[in-house]
């Protein structure tokens, strides 16, 4: 709200979250408190020379409204910087407007009372509320505190040894990570930080509650029982890792076979824009939020990544591609010695780029009540195969994730395009593996399995000489016959 014909154009929508007026006689101490509450929350605007939206009386002299609203602003703790109140015309009488920004560094109180905009009026925050917006703004910093119940015996000494060695100098362990903020010292014992016990405890989730990644591919456009779902717990590196093995695992990929079973891929989105809004969430997001984690889910045309708690300090989903801010920079610091991001914050600049590279759209930014998403769309459309066992498939079809209305991953996908190749009709765990040469052959068990638990695949044969098929409508019609059959027998 930073338009003032935009402004002067809603006075008949009334006063709201982040627009409020003042008579032109309001006392500075008014003034200053709706300033206030107006900070704390998303900013907005105040307008002095009105009564209410049908009694618009103006100010008699801008210069002296302006001097107030100014004089307003300064008597804030801290003093609030604001760009020079203008005046304007509404009908044949004069207002003077003050534009609060959003996204402001501090937090904000006026005699003592912190306040925040709620709808219409200006409320007292709660203490809990209070911290939290301190914690936002980077007054109070979360992951400096220290881990509540946790000793040094919580920490993983191996892990800290292996990052250490990353440092130049020759500090030993515990002397490294008091330096970088993962042990402070409390009645002169060394204790772990939040940010230690994220980054190198043994059990971190213990000690920071939600601090996990929910990694889900759903098997169509919108959540539904039909997904494959990971949780990936451990310390922040272990989860940027296996959260990347999620996404090269799930996410599809373009795969073309020959008679020869040779392939191309190419994932739907670039793999290192997704894996850089993954490592992107986990270092910035707000881990004092204990009852949320960060969501990866993949759907058949998007892919969302969401993260517990607005955006911090001064950042804002208009200024996010051109401002630097940093709600944890040890787990920043630490991340960048681990050469996982770089130090000077440019990934979402680097996701842009990415997606641009492979002619996609941007990525979608959403700041939403509690937390920040977002998006990536695939330029892939969504087609339907729930029909595809019917008849064998063109030998370039697409499952685009899904199998029987299943969520399936790209090897699974890649079993049943080989499937629908004629003159294809079995497929060996064999012909699989040499398609995927660097999965692990359990890995390729487990994905036969899963498709024979799904009833796409049924298995022939025994131990060495066994192969998979496709399951047909009859199949199933078969087995129930059976069991049928069987059942009577018994009685």
């Amino acid at each position: 709200m930073d338009n003032l014909s935009d402004i002067l154009s809603r006075l008949k929508d009334g006063r709201n979250t982040r627009l409020d007026w003042l008579p032109h006689d309001a006392p500075v101490s008014a003034i200053a408190e709706t300033m206030v509450a107006l900070a704390n929350n998303a900013g907005g605007a105040i307008i002095l020379g009105i009564q209410d939206a049908e009694n618009i009386s103006g100010v008699s002299d801008p210069d002296e409204a302006t001097d107030r609203l100014i004089q307003a602003a300064l008597a804030t703790s801290p003093p609030l910087i604001i760009p020079i109140p203008r005046s304007r015309t509404v009908g044949d009488v004069e207002v003077v407007v003050a534009l609060i920004p959003a996204g402001l560094p501090a937090v904000y109180s006026h005699e003592g009372r912190y306040l925040r905009r709620h709808e219409t009026k200006n409320l007292p925050l709660s203490p809990r509320d209070l911290r939290h917006l301190m914690m936002e703004r980077g007054e109070i910093n979360y992951e400096m505190e220290i881990a509540s119940g946790a000793s040094l015996e919580d920490i993983d000494w191996q892990k800290a040894g292996d990052y250490v060695k990353h440092l130049r100098g020759a500090d030993d362990m515990q002397t490294a990570l008091y330096k970088r903020g993962c042990l402070t010292r409390e009645m002169g014992n060394l204790r772990p930080t939040n940010a230690g016990i994220l980054l190198f405890g043994k059990e971190p989730q213990q000690f920071v509650r939600g601090s996990e990644i929910a990694a889900v591919r759903f098997a169509g456009l919108a959540m539904s029982d039909k997904f494959n779902r990971q949780d990936i717990t451990g310390t922040l590196i272990d989860q940027i890792k296996r959260a990347e093995t999620f996404l090269i695992d799930h996410l599809r990929k373009e795969v073309a076979l020959s008679d020869s079973m040779a392939r191309q891929e190419q994932y739907e989105y670039p793999l290192e824009a997704a894996r850089e809004l993954v490592v992107n969430a986990v270092a910035h997001r707000d881990y004092s939020v204990s009852g949320d984690s960060i969501r990866l889910f993949l759907f058949s045309d998007r892919m969302e990544v969401y993260s517990p708690g607005g955006l911090p300090g001064p950042i804002t989903v208009d200024n996010i591609k051109d401002e630097r801010f940093s709600r944890n920079p040890i787990i920043v610091q630490v991340l960048a010695d681990l050469h996982f991001i770089e130090r000077l914050g440019y990934g979402v600049d680097r996701v842009i780029e990415l997606m641009r590279q492979q002619n996609m759209q941007e990525p979608e930014f959403e700041e939403r009540a509690g937390g920040f998403r977002v998006t990536l769309r695939s330029n892939r459309a969504y087609e339907d195969h729930s029909d595809t066992t019917s008849t064998k498939a063109q030998a370039a079809v697409r499952f685009d994730g899904t199998y029987q209305g299943e969520a399936i991953n790209p090897r699974q996908e890649a079993a049943l395009m080989f499937l629908h190749k004629t003159p294809n009709t079995r497929i060996t765990n064999s012909d699989l593996k040499q398609m995927f040469p660097d999965v692990h052959p359990e890995t390729i068990r487990r994905d036969l399995v899963d498709l024979v638990n799904k009833k796409v695949l049924m298995k022939m044969g025994q131990k060495r000489g066994s192969y998979y098929v496709l399951r047909r409508t009859e199949d199933s019609t078969s087995e129930q016959e059976e069991k049928v059959s069987d059942t009577k027998t018994q009685d």
